[in-house]
């Protein structure tokens, strides 16, 4: 077993705190969680033109308390969304707002620090009128210690309703795209090493910050990926992390779905693909 997922599985041992909430604990009606850690509340949002539905879950956490980004780091917990009744619902997708980068005892995590509105967006069958809604969120919460939280979800949504501005805002605050933040093309050389790939990624972008942290992210959940090293010289940053598959052997990597995010100052820069 290679060191870095060691380090990884010592951490999860020793940071985090399980904590199961009974069914109907916490709903988005009631938002009712033990000492009042966390709180959820379902927006109801609003039916667009082109038939789909935008709602948000919004996550109050109480003073001191932190959540996680959907690639929180090594000792994180990225939020999960399971819906039980999907009657009228084809897809379903969470839209991630502008996190920030926590350092702690050396480790890196990435989240929010204080409330924050997920933007669900809702694709429907055609002719879908009010949509019930039922499911599970699982995240987690950190302040002394942290707490893998689950907490029930239900609730209507209507066939109409007027845009949230709450929701709205959530969803401007988005990361840039490559092309909006004057980013070039990205080249990345990929290394066999003894548990998976090495991948250096090379990204010509003007400065977003004077701390700047590259997250990498592979489609497959399971893959697992380092804190990247960061490095900038003049306009080119480099970023560098092993990727070890769940096998922690030899891979093939697609570039053209490497995802990599750029945070710095509240600032964020989203880049998908690159080029041997």
């Amino acid at each position: 077993m290679s060191k870095s997922i060691l380090s990884r599985a010592l951490m999860a041992l020793t940071c985090c705190l399980a904590l199961h909430l009974a069914p109907g604990a916490a709903s988005a009606q009631s938002g009712a969680v033990p000492e009042d850690v966390v709180q959820i509340e379902l927006l109801e949002g609003w039916r667009r033109d082109d038939g789909s539905h935008m709602a948000g879950l919004l996550i109050r956490l109480s003073p001191g308390w932190k959540t996680y980004w959907r690639a929180p780091g090594e000792a994180g917990i990225p939020p999960r969304l399971q819906l039980r009744d999907r009657s009228g619902l084809l897809s379903a997708a969470l839209h991630w707002p502008v996190p920030e980068v926590f350092h702690s005892n050396g480790m890196q995590s990435i989240g929010y620090s204080s409330d924050v509105i997920f933007p669900l967006e809702l694709t429907l069958a055609e002719g879908t009128g009010a949509l019930r809604l039922a499911g599970r969120i699982d995240l987690g919460v950190c302040h002394d210690i942290c707490m893998p939280v689950s907490l029930d979800l239900r609730g209507t949504l209507p066939a109409g309703g007027r845009p949230d501005p709450r929701i709205a805002a959530a969803l401007a605050d988005r990361p840039l795209t490559g092309a909006e933040a004057g980013a070039g093309r990205v080249s990345c050389d990929l290394t066999p090493i003894s548990d998976g790939l090495r991948v250096v990624a090379r990204i010509p972008l003007p400065r977003q910050g004077s701390a700047e942290t590259v997250v990498f992210e592979l489609p497959d959940p399971s893959i697992w990926i380092s804190e990247a090293m960061v490095t900038r010289s003049g306009s080119t940053l480099t970023a560098t992390a092993d990727i070890v598959p769940p096998d922690a052997g030899p891979f093939a990597m697609d570039r053209s779905s490497l995802r990599m995010t750029v945070l710095a100052a509240g600032t964020a820069v989203e880049l998908t693909g690159c080029q041997g």
